[in-house]
Order: C-alpha cells, then structure tokens, then sequence
C-alpha cells in the first residue's frame, strides 16, 4: 500500500502544475498593505533627524549640514517608525521591492537641494 501511495503522489508532482511561485519568471502578488521597500521624496526632507533617532535599526543616517539622508537596506527592518515620525511626511513604505544587490554598497544615498542662502543682516543706520 505505500509503494502504490508514493508512486501516485510522484506521478502527480511529474503531471501537475508546480507546487510553489515561480518567481522570478511570474512576479509575487503586491498586496496594499505590503511593506516592500523605505521611499524618500529628498525635496521636501527638512533633515530634522527624528526619522534616524526613531530607528529601532539605526539604518538610517541623517546630516543636516551636508543636507544628505542614506539608508542601508541590509539593517532597515521595514518597521515604519521613520514614516509615522516625519513631520514632513517625506517618508514612505511602497510594496515594490529593490532589486538584490551582491556587491557594496548596500547603502541608499540620497543628495537634497542645496540650502536656500541665509538672508543677510541689515546695519541699523543711526
């Protein structure tokens, strides 16, 4: 009874449709509520840091002086407490996924606009 059992489950896996996804060939189905991947619209950061100081990971480097803000998708853990903190709401999850990388840098660098110049000080005239 069990050489019967195990040769018709054999010519069942042989005849039928694969058992898993064939994913890379048939894409993974997205759901709305996928957490695939950090996105940052860098023009509207304002580089407060809370998104850095917030992250569980420290996946995320913040300089307000070089106006720059990298993640490394090696640490991030898609928890989405940068995207609740944002007081700009500049930061957000999108289910699509980034394409693996097998060589460095594993590190997402994202440059922002140069500062607008400080306004200048008026001399009191007397």
């Amino acid at each position: 009874m069990g050489l019967f059992t195990m040769t018709k489950r054999a010519l069942a896996n042989v005849i039928g449709k694969p058992a898993t996804l064939m994913y890379p060939v048939k894409p993974a189905k997205q759901f709305e509520r996928s957490r695939g991947m950090l996105e940052i619209t860098i023009e509207d950061c304002i580089y407060c840091g809370l998104c850095s100081r917030h992250c569980p990971a420290d996946a995320i480097v913040v300089s307000k002086d070089d106006r720059t803000w990298q993640v490394d998708r090696l640490r991030c853990i898609i928890c989405a407490q940068c995207v609740d903190v944002c007081p700009k709401t500049c930061l957000r999850l999108v289910p699509e996924y980034k394409k693996s990388v097998a060589e460095p840098p594993f590190v997402d660098f994202f440059q922002g606009p140069p500062a607008p110049p400080k306004p200048e000080k008026k001399a009191k005239e007397e």
